[in-house]
């Protein structure tokens, strides 16, 4: 069995309460590889308009993107790894954060409205409120096969998902665990 190349940035992506940092913190843990959310890169005026309940428009969100894109960029071009929690709910989303790059993968964490509610309702202390779900739901593009992704069902512990995630990446003895 050949080794199977690893692509340097994994972006778990779904919308908000999908448990997109739940589960990349989990298989960064299992690959050792750098975990980023990608919260972290939104600028403080999105914060507070999402706070604020108001949805983000595309032009709130290009910085967003472009500054994980650049992040995805400097990791790939040293040769590391990173997983990024990132919502990349539309198409021309992905395709910003792919810049044509073949070397990144999405997970697609699927799930339904009613189950992602019921988890937006127990969250305490994020900046998004379970009130904007609808509108992440009404933007979402599910992405497609051409676009570099694994889908899989939110509906399983997080044990379960990220197991399903490192064996249909076939990742399990591809790569070794690295110390951060």
């Amino acid at each position: 069995m050949g080794r199977v190349e690893a692509p340097c940035a994994l972006i778990v992506m779904g919308v908000s309460g999908s448990g997109k940092s739940t589960v990349a913190g989990a298989l960064g843990e299992r690959l050792g590889w750098r975990f980023e959310d990608g919260d972290s890169f939104h600028p403080a005026s999105n914060v507070e308009k999402m706070r604020a309940g108001h949805p983000l428009t595309d032009e709130d969100r290009w910085p967003w993107l472009n500054a994980i894109a650049d992040e995805i960029e400097r990791v790939c071009g040293r040769g590391e790894h990173v997983i990024i929690a990132c919502s990349a709910l539309k198409h021309t989303y992905r395709d910003v954060l792919l810049r044509g790059r073949d070397d990144v993968r999405f997970i697609f964490l699927k799930g339904t409205k009613e189950l992602i509610a019921e988890r937006l309702a127990q969250r305490k202390g994020h900046f998004m409120p379970p009130g904007l779900l609808t509108s992440q739901f009404d933007t979402l593009e599910p992405p497609e096969a051409g676009e570099h992704v694994l889908t899989v069902s939110i509906d399983e512990t997080v044990e379960a998902i990220v197991d399903g995630i490192v064996r249909q990446l076939k990742l399990g003895a591809a790569i070794p665990k690295v110390l951060p």
